[in-house]
């Protein structure tokens, strides 16, 4: 065929008519995330009545708090892996059915008691972390695959804006059902509500090139912008040279962007960990708010989460259309945003609740605004490996749900105060800025060498 006709069908094919499909799709992950970040905060909701129920101090209770990020760390890779060997639909749909079969099952702590009943609790926490374990990774995966580089960082910032709807919808109501029907309620509830989505998701979710509501336009333009259409194509997967090698972890590791993103993550992730765990319990104990008012207060700073996490995705896709670098587009929201996070240390100074709450909804819009990592990994991530390098991040990003609620737990415990746990959460923030600003340096496709 001619290079004239060529060009002219890619034209055409660039105007025609295209279906949204894409923005169905990042919309199921939105909802679906929704869930996985109130399934991981319902103990931060119920966690002063379990507390007390089962006798557990702060330290306990902190290390209670961690079972979830160990296992979720543990299973990045293997999680990454299974992502990039079968593909995002199927792998997603096992894992929200599994993390909502456990979340249903630690309402029965409720009927245990002593030490049998902690055990069960961390145990529960543990698998539930380990079923969640391919949620981002896939969340990413399917991005790069559904959205053009100029759309990216908006359904990026959508589907990681989630987290912060979840407090906004689940925290008011899962603190009504702690208050009025007891915390046992609160597993069963999100339990179901997930085993239900599982089902759902099978109906809605294809690659690319599979989905029937897609047309060829959509599917071209996507690719136009760098989509990876064809990433789940049986062919694809079928490829030997095109699977993930422990080589390649090692390239990550040797490579100064990913290296810095990697750090960029984990302290973003503090900010993260202390407001869906110890958050709640801080407006407890030392603001004395009752149960059901922290719930709903909860919900305030995570409104402004939401709204800057939105912002921060427009934000960077409007500079990228006005010509300037993608690294620039980046990076911009990221250090302004964490720079506002450190606001969170002046609620040391005042005894105000309603200074505080602002305060905190103030370090939260900034949090959400800076929350842009798996946009930059959408962006970044070796092609061939793009549910690895997505569960690799993840997993250094999450080595901070380990150490957060310890860590703040540990200081709480010896000081007697939540002051210096402020200190470290916004120091954590200060370190993102840097991360970015000194080590990332171009945010570009890492290419593997093989």
């Amino acid at each position: 065929m001619p290079s004239d006709t060529l060009a002219a069908n890619s034209i055409a094919s660039a105007t025609a008519q295209k279906t949204r499909v894409r923005w169905l799709i990042v919309t199921m992950l939105f909802v679906v995330t929704v869930i996985n970040y109130a399934d991981r905060a319902t103990l931060a909701i119920a966690g002063p009545v379990i507390s007390k129920d089962l006798g557990l101090n702060a330290a306990q209770m902190g290390i209670v708090f961690s079972a979830f990020g160990w296992a979720y760390v543990i299973g990045q890779l293997p999680g990454g892996w299974l992502l990039d060997r079968y593909g995002s639909k199927g792998v997603y749909a096992a894992s929200l059915f599994l993390w909502s079969f456990f979340t249903l099952c630690l309402g029965f702590v409720g009927f245990l008691t002593g030490a049998v009943a902690v055990f069960t609790l961390f145990a529960l926490r543990f698998l539930l972390g380990l079923a969640e374990s391919p949620s981002f990774p896939g969340n990413s995966r399917i991005v790069a695959a559904w959205f053009p580089k100029h759309e990216r960082a908006t359904a990026s910032a959508l589907f990681n804006s989630a987290q912060y709807f979840a407090t906004v919808i689940f925290a008011p109501l899962l603190g009504w059902i702690t208050h009025s029907f007891g915390w046992p309620w609160v597993f069963g509830v999100m339990g179901g509500l997930g085993i239900s989505l599982a089902l759902i998701w099978l109906k809605l979710v294809y690659s690319p090139a599979d989905h029937p509501w897609v047309n060829k336009a959509e599917v071209d333009y996507i690719a136009a912008g760098g989509g990876l259409v064809h990433m789940d194509d049986a062919k694809a997967k079928a490829d030997p040279a095109s699977g993930a090698k422990w080589d390649d972890i090692r390239q990550m590791f040797r490579n100064r962007m990913m290296v810095g993103i990697f750090i960029g993550q984990f302290c973003i992730n503090a900010i993260t960990y202390f407001f869906i765990t110890w958050f709640p319990v801080y407006l407890v104990q030392a603001r004395g708010m009752s149960i059901l008012k922290a719930g709903f207060v909860a919900s305030l700073p995570a409104i402004c989460g939401f709204l800057g996490g939105i912002l921060g995705g427009l934000m960077s896709d409007w500079m990228l259309r006005r010509g300037y670098s993608l690294s620039a587009a980046r990076k911009t929201p990221i250090v302004l945003g964490m720079v506002t996070s450190v606001s969170m240390i002046i609620c040391n100074y005042t005894d105000v609740q309603w200074v505080v709450v602002g305060l905190m909804a103030l370090a939260f819009f900034g949090k959400g605004i800076g929350a842009l990592g798996w946009a930059v990994m959408s962006d970044a991530a070796p092609k061939e490996i793009t549910g690895l390098a997505g569960g690799v991040f993840n997993m250094c990003g999450n080595l901070s749900s380990i150490s957060t609620p310890i860590i703040i737990g540990y200081i709480i415990q010896t000081s007697g105060s939540f002051n210096g746990a402020l200190v470290f959460v916004a120091a954590n923030a200060l370190i993102a800025a840097l991360s970015y600003l000194v080590i990332v340096g171009e945010i570009k496709r890492m290419v593997l060498v093989r």
